[in-house]
C-alpha cells in the first residue's frame, strides 16, 4: 500500500501539451547523443570507440557519420516518419466509439468483428486492444455474471441480515 500524497499537483499545461513537450525533448535528447557522438569523432577517436561510449552499435556509428557528412548538423537530426497510417480514419474510430458505447461490456473478439462488418477493415486482437487504449476504454476479464442469480437478489440479501 502506498503513502498518502501530502501534495496535489497544479496541472498548468493539459495532458497532450505535455506529452508534446515530452516527445520535442526526447528528440533534442537524441540529437544531443549525435552530437556527443561527433564530438567524439572530431577529438580522434574510432567510430567503434565513440558509439561504444554514447551507446550505440557500430552500424548506428557509421550510418550518423555518413549523414554527418552528407547534410551537416541537419543530417542528424532524428526524423521520425510517425508510421503506418491507420486503416480507418478518424470518422471511422469515432463511429466505432459510439457504437461501442451502445453495450456495456465488449470482447475483444466481439470489437473485431464489429470493425470487420461495418468497416470492412482486419484487425489483429493485438492492435484491437490499442485502438480500445486509445479510446480510454479499459479492457479485463468481465466480472462473471450467474445466469441463476435473481433480479433481485440484493433485495433479498438484506432481508435475510435484518
Amino acid at each position: 500500500m502506498g503513502r498518502k500524497r501530502i501534495y496535489e499537483v497544479a496541472k498548468c499545461i493539459p495532458v497532450e501539451e505535455l506529452d508534446k513537450r515530452i516527445k520535442r525533448l526526447e528528440k533534442d535528447t537524441g540529437v544531443l547523443k549525435r552530437l556527443y557522438f561527433i564530438r567524439y569523432l572530431y577529438r580522434g577517436m574510432s567510430v567503434e570507440e565513440a558509439a561504444e561510449l554514447v551507446g550505440v552499435t557500430k552500424a548506428t556509428g557509421y550510418a550518423w557519420l555518413k549523414r554527418w557528412n552528407s547534410r551537416g548538423y541537419e543530417g542528424i537530426i532524428p526524423d521520425f516518419g510517425g508510421g503506418r497510417p491507420s486503416k480507418l480514419a478518424e470518422e471511422q474510430k469515432e463511429k466505432l466509439k459510439e457504437m461501442l458505447k451502445k453495450k456495456d461490456s465488449w470482447t475483444t473478439k466481439e470489437v473485431q468483428e464489429v470493425i470487420e462488418a461495418e468497416f470492412g477493415v482486419i484487425y489483429s486482437s493485438w492492435q484491437v486492444r490499442r485502438i480500445l487504449k486509445s479510446f480510454g476504454i479499459r479492457y479485463a476479464k468481465p466480472y462473471q455474471k450467474d445466469y441463476r442469480r435473481a433480479d433481485n437478489a440484493e433485495d433479498i440479501f438484506k432481508k435475510k441480515l435484518r
